[in-house]
């Protein structure tokens, strides 16, 4: 069964939700995707989970995609969070006695490793993709511009080459209409100034079972993030993979099929 519908957050704004059930569903895996993107590039991969037996919700992050929300813009981080945790709560309430996981690419992933810390006790696992999680020197530009003179500021979107080694992905991904075309400076500086500094400062409370994953070639996302996630946090159940030629969308390379199949084997071992 596959339906869409827009759900109520804790603040009144909606939020553009998509499931994908299975009927004698193993697990459930909620998607969180990552900055400028929707749940809707993850269509391929919500129907290989549903072959393989898990259930799939997903959502647009808030300013994305078809949900509410001034456009990639967020005033304080913790919203995403509260955000994911009223999926998590319908996905839990409609499926009582299945086991939920969550897989969370670049800021998803971010949402998602804060999500564990804020939230130990509601989850059978998480994954992470190529997952926003540490300091990186990407973003240095960004952080010498100046916040108070003009928070607005539209900062564009030029992740579109840097995404995939696919031509197909990237031509995909500049074409889709969901796809924001700007960053707001707000979001950026939200993340950069608390988001980000408040997870690695909480990291050693992160006990969920994870596997993390990243593109060993990632140029957005340094693969250093993820190696010192998994160095910090207190999980004993962890395991860390790195694919060596892979770009930042991990699940959009051409060597996608090994990952999913990673993915689908760790959830499989966890039900």
């Amino acid at each position: 069964m596959h339906s869409s519908e827009y759900i109520d957050t804790f603040d009144g704004k909606k939020l553009f939700t998509r499931k994908d059930i299975v009927d004698d569903a193993k697990a459930v895996v909620v998607f969180v995707h990552g900055l400028d993107e929707h749940q809707g590039r993850y269509d391929y991969h919500a129907g290989r989970f549903n072959g393989e037996g898990f259930s799939v919700y997903r959502f647009d992050n808030r300013g994305h995609g078809r949900s509410d929300g001034k456009q990639t813009y967020i005033d304080d981080f913790n919203t995403y969070l509260k955000d994911a945790d009223t999926v998590v709560d319908i996905a839990k309430k409609e499926n009582p006695d299945l086991p939920i996981f969550m897989l969370g690419h670049s800021m998803g992933g971010f949402i998602t490793a804060a999500y564990g810390i804020k939230h130990p006790n509601k989850l059978n696992g998480q994954i992470l993709s190529g997952s926003w999680t540490n300091t990186t020197d990407a973003f240095a530009e960004i952080q010498q511009l100046n916040l108070e003179e003009n928070p607005d500021m539209k900062l564009p979107n030029e992740l579109g080459n840097l995404i995939s080694r696919s031509e197909y992905v990237i031509d995909d991904y500049e074409k889709d209409p969901y796809v924001s075309e700007f960053t707001t400076l707000k979001l950026m500086k939200e993340m950069l100034d608390n988001a980000i500094p408040w997870l690695v400062d909480n990291l050693k409370k992160y006990k969920y079972p994870v596997l993390v994953l990243h593109g060993g070639s990632d140029p957005i996302i340094d693969p250093s993030c993820s190696e010192k996630l998994y160095d910090m946090i207190s999980s004993k159940d962890r395991e860390l993979k790195i694919y060596p030629e892979l770009y930042h969308e991990i699940l959009n390379e051409p060597e996608k099929e090994e990952v999913i199949k990673d993915i689908l084997l760790w959830l499989e071992y966890r039900c």
